[in-house]
């Protein structure tokens, strides 16, 4: 798995953005950059579409992102989040191992554990028991993210099951995983990018993905 996916891997809607600019048109700008497709859900989601955030390397290659459909979570505790009906995808570059950007160590391969790993770390995100503190929560996440970490790098084993889908019309296979605070799956599209996604009121079962076409759509 990528050794800097673990850095940065907060999709929250806004985050990471520089001051000075409207924030919806930062966010943009930071996708219109990335060398490879963003992928969403396909025509057949008809609901809300939000932009959420891209993660540069150090040298300020684009390597990953997220992108938002249905109602935009929010990091909040209780009944209300917990009906939430969202689905975030995570795009994620393929790249091989290669040298770190300041030239002081070796990054590995992005991989479908990759997706897996951010898609995973994601849900965490926008999960919050309602009976935790906010002291409390910075610990369990903590632990809950390791967690995920490590399941992430077990892709192919239970929990994982086979989920098949489709990307641009053709099925894939991908990794499928439920728990209490949400579904993960991940996988790779046929032009090699890696799919992560995660969700929660909005059945993986019926979803579809397809590259999008014009990024700037998901700004409204």
């Amino acid at each position: 798995m990528e050794t800097t996916s673990r850095a940065g891997a907060d999709g929250a809607p806004g985050a990471g953005t520089t001051a000075g600019a409207p924030a919806t048109r930062r966010a943009v700008d930071g996708y219109l950059k990335a060398p490879f497709p963003w992928y969403g859900l396909d025509e057949a989601f008809t609901g809300p579409r939000w932009l959420m955030q891209v993660t540069p390397a150090a040298d300020g290659t684009v390597q990953h992102g997220c992108t938002g459909h249905g109602e935009e979570p929010a990091l909040r505790a209780g009944d209300s989040a917990e009906k939430e009906r969202f689905a975030v995808v995570v795009t994620v570059a393929s790249s091989p191992t290669r040298h770190s950007g300041d030239g002081t160590g070796v990054l590995e391969a992005t991989t479908v554990s990759s997706a897996a790993w951010l898609a995973g770390s994601g849900l965490l995100t926008y999960t919050w028991p309602a009976q935790m503190d906010h002291v409390l929560r910075g610990e369990w996440l903590s632990q809950q993210t390791e967690a995920a970490f490590a399941l992430a790098d077990e892709v192919g084993q239970a929990p994982w099951s086979v989920l098949s889908l489709p990307v641009d019309g053709v099925p894939v296979d991908f990794h499928y995983r439920e728990s209490e605070f949400g579904w993960i799956l991940a996988g790779s599209a046929p032009d090699g990018v890696h799919i992560g996604a995660y969700g929660r009121g909005m059945s993986a079962y019926g979803l579809g993905f397809a590259v999008i076409g014009d990024i700037r759509t998901y700004e409204d």
